[in-house]
């Protein structure tokens, strides 16, 4: 099985009692999303926020072009579901051994994906035994929702914040998802940015910061 390595930032004080695990997009690594950790830091103070390199080498480019969950060479529901199902037992042992390092229970973790870090937050997240503190999905999409019913383990808040103007995922994207997860009684909520293409802008940094304060301050005390 593959071992995650990739930058961590934090606590900004005291002992870590939070993990937020933050998981890049396809073609970038973890190096992408660590830089959100210090303005978070005010929110999550006693966080460790940890931006693990997805396991796989980027294929739809040459080497060094970065990092993948899993392949988009075929975007069928049934290879997309394949591959977030591959995905999730690495990332569990990966944040068990990040959790026993910090000294933090497994439910004081919270995760946070942009675009395929998105999806694959959102699918491993619903899907984890022990549930999460929370998820934030940015700009990303649930691609094996019709599998999630009879697979759902846990119903974390959710967070969904998506460009209206995003041409690589569309927003109904997160639409989609909003609607397959209130039907399943999971507690969302969405923020559609206006004029914003695939990325992050400040509303979206704001909601999230105050989402997973939000979330954490909800945990019970180690």
């Amino acid at each position: 099985m593959p071992i995650l390595d990739g930058p961590q930032w934090g606590p900004k004080t005291g002992p870590a009692r939070h993990l937020v695990v933050l998981l890049h997009g396809v073609g970038a690594d973890g190096n992408d999303l660590i830089d959100l950790a210090p303005g978070w830091a005010a929110a999550a103070p006693e966080a460790v926020f940890w931006s693990p390199h997805a396991p796989e080498a980027y294929d739809q480019a040459g080497p060094g072009f970065g990092r993948q969950w899993f392949s988009l060479a075929d975007r069928t529901p049934a290879r997309m579901a394949a591959g977030l199902a591959a995905v999730a037992p690495v990332l569990d042992a990966a944040i068990a051994e990040q959790c026993v390092t910090l000294g933090i229970p497994l439910t004081h973790v919270a995760l946070v994906g942009f675009s395929q870090g998105a999806m694959t937050a959102l699918s491993y997240g619903l899907r984890r035994k022990i549930s999460p503190a929370a998820i934030l999905a940015y700009s990303g999409a649930l691609p094996d929702a019709a599998g999630l019913a009879a697979t759902l383990a846990s119903r974390p808040p959710v967070l969904l914040v998506h460009g209206e103007d995003d041409q690589v995922v569309p927003a109904n994207a997160s639409r989609a998802a909003e609607s397959a997860l209130r039907a399943l009684e999971v507690p969302v909520e969405s923020l559609f940015c206006p004029r914003l293409g695939h990325g992050i802008d400040q509303a979206g940094l704001s909601r999230g910061s105050l989402f997973l304060q939000r979330s954490l301050a909800l945990l019970e005390p180690d």
